[in-house]
């Protein structure tokens, strides 16, 4: 069995982000590698794709700098899946090779990679300096740990154009009101140039279906306001029985701003905002294991529903 070019047993960090993708895309010629932006710090933003059908699907993690633990789970199933495809065998209950031929899955492993540089500890300088200068002006949320944000302290999850005004008064009211570790707005939609990346990205594709990992609650959420897309809820149930997550509508303090809401309001198709883990964020890499045991499922069968629905 090949030796997995995912490392779960170390902090990530932007570099080590490169060194994957080289070595994954190596190892397997059927990925293809682009950039669709760059971070405050000048990242590249990176998308991975796989397959060659007309049914897309997104999956997208590390918004949140301290829930970094998605990078590795997404990652390490692109590969899961990109040894199934080489190997031709099956996933979620369907030939891998059909998956590959019906479906084209593209995945942002590192939405926030300066955030996620930050609370590792590769991030220096004057732009370490620059957050730090931010997080004291919230002391109760320790920073590192607690950094969520991008570089210029907003919360690239309260981004988006979808009831963003109503998140901005929400947020301000909980006294979040100039750039923090956490829940900042923006001081407009969009205004952070790693959500605007992730919007002008899925304006250009046709996305069936979008996921967004987060950490922590095992949970599942899946509409906005009132809509519920077509398949939606249905869907929903399936990625919820798959990885024993449940399945919720999102608490009204979480519930504008984010990429799944807009995703809804904008196309009415299937998004899903999934909580992976359960503890205290940054959760610790020990927990991966069990983790993925019930990430894997969920992502397999959101890739099938490219093929089932």
């Amino acid at each position: 069995m090949k030796k997995s070019l995912v490392p779960t047993n170390i902090p990530y960090g932007s570099l080590l982000l490169r060194q994957i993708i080289a070595a994954l895309t190596a190892e397997y010629p059927l990925l293809r590698q682009s950039v669709v932006g760059k971070s405050i710090a000048g990242q590249p933003l990176f998308v991975l794709s796989i397959g060659k059908g007309e049914r897309e699907i997104f999956f997208a993690a590390a918004f949140h700098a301290n829930e970094w633990i998605t990078v590795p789970l997404v990652l390490k199933f692109l590969e899961d899946y990109a040894r199934a495809v080489d190997e031709d065998r099956d996933i979620a209950g369907l030939r891998a090779a059909q998956l590959f031929s019906d479906t084209r899955l593209f995945v942002m492993p590192m939405v926030n990679p300066d955030g996620v540089d930050l609370i590792n500890g590769f991030l220096r300088g004057v732009l370490r300096e620059n957050a730090a200068c931010i997080a004291a002006q919230y002391p109760k949320i320790p920073f590192p740990q607690g950094w969520k944000a991008n570089l210029l302290g907003t919360d690239l999850n309260l981004s988006f154009p979808a009831g963003w005004r109503l998140a901005r008064r929400m947020k301000f009211a909980a006294g979040f009101t100039s750039p923090a570790p956490r829940d900042f707005v923006g001081y407009a939609p969009l205004s952070a140039p790693e959500a605007k990346a992730v919007y002008d990205f899925t304006l250009r594709q046709n996305f069936f279906l979008v996921l967004a990992l987060h950490t922590q609650g095992r949970e599942i959420y899946w509409n906005y306001e009132n809509r519920e897309p077509p398949m939606a809820r249905h869907i929903g149930q399936l990625l919820s029985e798959a990885s024993g997550y449940s399945l919720k509508t999102p608490p009204a303090f979480s519930s504008h701003a984010g990429y799944k809401d807009w995703f809804i309001k904008n196309y009415n198709r299937p998004g899903y905002t999934v909580e992976c883990g359960i503890g205290e964020n940054p959760l610790p890499l020990s927990s991966f294991p069990q983790i993925y045991r019930s990430v894997y499922p969920l992502l397999s069968a959101a890739l099938a529903s490219g093929v089932k629905f």
